[in-house]
């Protein structure tokens, strides 16, 4: 078949979707956010082609969607923008086997001291030899200088993931935990009242206890009502370190330590926070106030045992490549060839070979500006997808579907042509190439688009136009089509930008070098630039954190604000149960009013009942989740519809409870949007789903777990929770890390209202991006570069969109020349 055809899709908000979908080519879904377009790519096509491989290989498992048929499937695979790697030793070197590849040449070219007579020698000149040791093999080379034995360094001690390769003090992290003494204690404060801060409440009664009982097994005066800072040296090393602490073992050396809890067997602040710290393995928002991540002091965050750290290459150690960016590590290349003999090449050629074949894609996709040394966790969804894409061109497979959301997150636009070019390679291997995406460059180089609309969540659900840009350009009915065929010219009157807030003065975090920069007071900023050119540093590791360094990035003006508002792209929570109801606090409201009906208080039901996370109301089979996981042995776990409450998470008693004929998973099945009519009058309820309209996420819907969300959905929300809880009147700054992501562009229209509202309320707003939408209509804008990585880090331009005015440090500004 030439085509795949969709037949009566039904799955979501689709009505009745038939849609017939060019194979071969390179084909973009867009439509306004909600509209339909991930349902129709990922829970019908994407998950029916599984299915039906699957099937094929007589596998059961992935549930049918609701479409009658598709015809011409083929094997699937998703590039999505999330990660379920969450290992902090993942790094843009070991995902890409970039680094491995580097391992091996240090192995083959590496350049050290001889330990017997001290002279530099080379792997590549030494003899050497394996020898069998029991059941393990070590290798031995000769000095090339005066043939004496020594160990060889080889592949394993180059890689940090191992015991001999790995620096002893962080176990080749680069960087240790060490707990934030003022964070966890305030010694101005007793005990009684809460000086220890990492002790909740009741457990710190308890634990204080515990440490009175201890000071009287060893006769040490119980310092009741009095702050810490008036204890004596040993009551506060009992207090912090426990009763197994140095201090105690001298002053009390012929006293036994106390056996039990009831004799005081007290544990200490510090041992019971690295405790918790151990159980959760580092990873717990209720700790990471009381801990900070530091450079290692032993190896200086270069991860590798000190032998490894020292051996070079053409004079450059590992540690050092790792920190270079993938742009500077082609030069590196180019450098190291130009002086190899044929000998030494022979040796590395497989290797080199493969190192620049893979930067290559990755220059290609705009990530030339990463280091090796960077972790995946901490990479955006774009970014993390741009990755998988180019990895992806090491495959010759063709007849593949490729699914892509959204590949142009975090790309700036000059940096479009390289992905349009990798998804043409794609294309042109024998593939059929789906893009969901709103960027205009994208729609220009598609075969083929599916404009998915006319409106959002119940609105949505329909094809509206098919064909190329020009055919949804026409289509009156599409709203996509009606964006792009008109004119935007951007802000016209601009706030006064002459009062200054804050200013920053030699930030020479990574990559930004020594640059000072003004930001204007009560209005709207855009910091853009290249991807990697150091906009997220500025704004998060500089602006946001002050002074607290104490280095030489130094920021004034912060003390002006009521409070400092950070709005990331890191995600929410990882707990499937959190659900936009329950984080945006509308699902207590909700769960109040239905406590309060007639019928609820005839069955006994209280609030509680109609929560999914308690026991009471919920079925118990699922624990109120509505679904279980099914184990797909070699594929991803699926989740199956549970098979006692159908899906409805709560017993029949509590679904029996209706308010205006819908029952609380009814009310959970609602967007945003239908439910404002729903429960309107509800002034507490309409409020928080109000700004959920505001924030543009009116087309999710309640009950939509915050797991599913995309990178800008999540930010967006984060917003709308900060915006709940905020008192009226106050002055903040709003720091918003690219919050159009995920956005049609008459959504961003709608999303501008409300940064203005909160501008012109006297608020401060930076917002990171690369959205020229944004940009246009922001007060003031300033743009680091000229490029990504070591070729960024400088103010390129400040000053107001659309104009030269301000201070225009470089001529080379494709932003300023655009806006």
């Amino acid at each position: 078949m030439t085509n795949i055809e969709i037949i009566r899709a039904n799955e979501g908000n689709l009505k009745d979707v038939s849609l017939e979908i060019p194979k071969n080519k390179l084909v973009v879904f867009t439509g306004l956010s909600g509209s339909g377009k991930t349902t129709l790519l990922l829970d019908v096509l994407f998950n029916e082609c599984q299915r039906q491989y699957l099937e094929a290989m007589s596998m059961q498992g992935i549930h049918k969607p609701k479409v009658e048929r598709i015809k011409g499937a083929s094997p699937a695979i998703l590039i999505s923008q999330t990660d379920n790697n969450k290992n902090p030793r993942s790094t843009v070197g070991t995902m890409t086997d970039i680094y491995t590849d580097l391992r091996m040449v240090y192995e083959k070219l590496g350049i050290r001291n001889c330990p017997c007579c001290g002279e530099l020698i080379s792997a590549a000149d030494c003899l050497e030899e394996t020898e069998k040791k029991g059941n393990d093999f070590h290798v031995y080379m000769y000095c090339c200088k005066c043939g004496q034995r020594m160990d060889k360094i080889t592949r394993t001690q180059y890689s940090f993931n191992t015991k001999e390769g790995a620096c002893p003090a962080c176990e080749g992290l680069g960087s240790i935990h060490i707990i934030k003494r003022d964070a966890a204690v305030n010694e101005a404060l007793s005990l009684e009242e809460g000086g220890i801060r990492c002790w909740e409440k009741r457990y710190g009664e308890y634990q204080i206890s515990i440490l009175y009982k201890a000071y009287r097994y060893y006769g040490i005066p119980v310092p009741a009502d009095i702050p810490i800072r008036e204890f004596s040296d040993i009551q506060k090393a009992v207090l912090y370190n426990g009763v197994l602490c140095d201090e105690l073992r001298r002053e009390f050396h012929e006293c036994k330590p106390p056996r039990t809890i009831a004799e005081g067997k007290f544990e200490g602040v510090f041992p019971i926070l690295w405790r918790r710290f151990a159980d959760k393995n580092g990873d717990t928002i209720q700790l990471d106030k009381f801990f900070e991540n530091v450079e290692c002091p032993q190896c200086r965050g270069e991860r590798l045992c000190e032998q490894s750290r020292r051996i070079t290459v053409n004079g450059i150690r590992l540690p050092q490549l790792s920190f270079y960016s993938l742009d500077k590590l082609v030069q590196w290349l180019d450098e190291l060839e130009g002086t190899l003999s044929r000998e030494h090449e022979e040796l590395v050629n497989a290797y080199l070979l493969d190192i620049r074949t893979k930067l290559n894609r990755f220059l290609n996709v705009g990530l030339g500006y990463l280091t090796l040394d960077r972790q995946v966790i901490t990479l955006s969804g774009g970014e993390l997808q741009r990755m998988r894409l180019a990895a992806v061109l090491d495959s010759d497979l063709s007849g593949i579907i490729y699914i892509l959301d959204e590949p142009t997150v975090g790309l700036h636009p000059k940096d479009n042509a390289g992905l349009v070019s990798i998804l043409k390679t794609l294309r042109d291997k024998g593939n059929t190439v789906l893009v969901i995406e709103h960027d205009e460059d994208i729609m220009a180089a598609a075969d083929y688009i599916v404009d998915i609309g006319p409106g959002a969540g119940k609105y949505g659900g329909q094809v509206i136009a098919a064909g190329t840009l020009e055919t949804i350009k026409s289509t009156k009915e599409s709203v996509t089509g009606n964006y792009l065929s008109m004119p935007h010219p951007g802000k016209k009157i601009f706030r006064d930008a002459s009062k200054i807030a804050l200013h920053i003065e030699n930030a020479d975090k990574y990559n930004l070098k020594n640059i000072s920069v003004d930001i204007p007071a009560g209005c709207m900023t855009a910091v853009t630039g290249p991807s990697g050119s150091g906009k997220s540093t500025l704004v998060f590791e500089v602006l946001a954190k002050g002074n607290r360094e104490r280095d030489s990035n130094r920021v004034s003006g912060l003390d002006k604000f009521d409070g400092v508002i950070e709005i990331e792209q890191s995600a929410i929570t990882r707990m499937k149960r959190s659900n936009v109801a329950t984080y945006s606090a509308v699902y207590s409201e909700i769960r109040t009013l239905f406590a309060g009906l007639e019928a609820a208080k005839a069955a006994g039901l209280s609030a509680k009942h109609f929560s999914f996370n308690t026991q009471g109301g919920r079925c118990e089979h699922c624990q109120g989740l509505g679904y279980v996981d099914s184990n797909m042995l070699f594929f991803a776990n699926t989740e199956i519809v549970c098979p006692v409450c159908g899906g409805n998470q709560f017993n029949d008693t509590v679904l029996s409870v209706k308010y205006q004929g819908l029952s609380i998973k009814d009310v959970l099945k609602l967007s945003v949007d239908e439910a404002v009519q729903v429960f309107d009058g509800h002034v507490k309820i309409i409020n928080i789903l109000e700004l959920l309209q505001d924030v543009g996420l009116g087309y999710l819907e309640l009950g939509q777990s915050v797991t599913t969300l995309s990178g800008g959905e999540g930010q967006r929300l984060k917003l709308a929770g900060e915006l709940i809880g905020r008192a009226a009147g106050k002055h903040n700054l709003y720091l918003l890390d690219e919050p159009t992501i995920g956005l049609h562009p008459k959504d961003i229209e709608h999303f501008m209202i409300l940064l203005n509202r909160l501008t012109d309320a006297g608020n401060t707003v930076v917002v990171v991006e690369h959205n020229q939408q944004i940009i246009r209509n922001c007060d003031w804008v300033i743009e680091l570069g000229p490029k990504g990585g070591d070729k960024g880090g400088s103010v390129v331009f400040a000053g107001r969109p659309g104009t030269r005015k301000g201070r225009l440090v470089s001529s080379k500004s494709k932003m300023g020349k655009e806006m």
